[in-house]
């Protein structure tokens, strides 16, 4: 796998991983769409005819925002366990990149930027859609999408720490149901933090699924988020410190 003297090192193995899932992506894209799209419109038309606005918006204008941001999360999740660890150990496609001039550290980091690049993808997908419906306002909106990438890198890189770790794909169910679940229900995409108790609320507003709702929700509104900057930090702070973790986990790993 070579590249051009300008490229960074990472950059052919995003590349590669593109090149493969440009083959098959309309399905990619329909299959992140449908899950979260079926959720916001049954709880978001159905729960929502029920429900006094919240925060100043209707319940599916709430949950829309929501539901961007754990979209984004799923799909760097997925792509970052079940794929990552499908190219790693299964198809031995680290193995063969490996025996090229690139390092670990290139490859790791491709993976990384490659999950977040498929997190984009989908978390724009449903932003189109939710766009359509009129469930934006104003031109703010568009900086959701730098937000969907932070959001994205830093679900990516936990996701390969976990990869890491996997001795076989069952393994990956014990981070959705300890890990990612649980976050979903306390990070603010289904319902207000402030209905939780407070300790736990507190909880959720450290995780970074609830940096990137507190991100995106205001945005979608048409207004500049509170905080934008500890939030975005938080964020990159996750990002880079999971990286270096996931990087050492898996040279660990792979020098066994």
């Amino acid at each position: 796998m070579s590249r051009t003297f300008a490229e960074p090192g990472f950059f052919p193995v995003w590349r590669r991983n593109f090149l493969v899932w440009r083959k098959l992506a309309l399905p990619s894209i329909l299959g992140n769409l449908a899950d979260p799209l079926i959720y916001m419109l049954g709880l978001g038309y159905g729960l929502g005819a029920m429900l006094p606005s919240i925060e100043g918006q209707p319940y599916i204008a709430f949950l829309a925002a929501g539901s961007v941001c754990a979209s984004t999360m799923n799909a760097a999740t997925f792509e970052a366990l079940y794929s990552a660890f499908s190219r790693m150990h299964v198809q031995k496609t680290w193995e063969a990149i490996l025996n090229t001039p690139l390092g670990l550290a290139d490859v790791v980091a491709g993976e990384l930027f490659w999950a977040a690049t498929k997190s984009l993808f989908s978390g724009a997908a449903i932003l189109v859609v939710i766009t359509a419906m009129g469930l934006t306002h104003g031109p703010l909106m568009l900086w959701a999408l730098p937000a969907i990438v932070l959001t994205g890198l830093a679900f990516a890189a936990l996701g390969l720490i976990w990869n890491a770790l996997a001795p076989s794909y069952d393994f990956f169910m014990y981070y959705f149901t300890l890990f990612i679940t649980p976050m979903t229900l306390i990070s603010g995409v289904f319902f207000p933090t402030d209905q939780l108790p407070a300790w736990l609320a507190m909880i959720g507003a450290w995780l970074p699924l609830a940096q990137g709702v507190a991100l995106v929700r205001p945005l979608l509104a048409g207004q500049v988020p509170a905080n934008a900057l500890i939030h975005v930090l938080a964020l990159l702070v996750t990002a880079a410190i999971a990286f270096s973790i996931a990087l050492h986990l898996t040279r660990r790993r792979l020098l066994k």
